[in-house]
């Protein structure tokens, strides 16, 4: 059983995929913002982080950039999670700024909670 942090400002994504982790005995740790999310990453130490980047607070990139800036936490495989690419017209956003991140994923939103669960248990496999 892993432990997986789930930080989005979305309750109802973070409700779906905590479902489907929880079913596969996942334990889930739910952040509903960066600044949480942050926080309950150094708190908790989790085996992986499911990241969004477009949050109010304090978005993922920061959180991304922080993590894997320290020795301490920079073996966690985070997926960032977001819809960046559909909003570049609108946001000061860009998919370079998370290709930029040391990241181990980037994925786009809209995403089945099933596909982003496959591709938290082979992040997890490699370990």
């Amino acid at each position: 059983m892993a432990r997986i942090l789930v930080v989005d400002d979305d309750p109802d994504l973070v409700e779906s995929v905590t479902m489907i982790l929880e079913k596969k005995g996942h334990e889930v740790i739910p952040a509903y913002g960066g600044v949480e999310g942050l926080e309950k990453a150094k708190m908790v130490r989790p085996d992986a982080i499911i990241l969004d980047v477009m949050m109010p607070d304090k978005d993922g990139y920061e959180v991304c950039k922080e993590l894997k800036g320290d020795p301490r936490y920079r073996k966690i495989p985070i997926i960032l999670l977001t819809a960046v690419v559909s909003k570049i017209p609108t946001t000061s956003y860009t998919y370079r700024m998370g290709m930029e991140t040391e990241a181990d994923d980037y994925v786009d939103k809209p995403v089945e909670p099933v596909d982003l669960v496959r591709l938290v248990e082979r992040l997890l496999q490699r370990r």
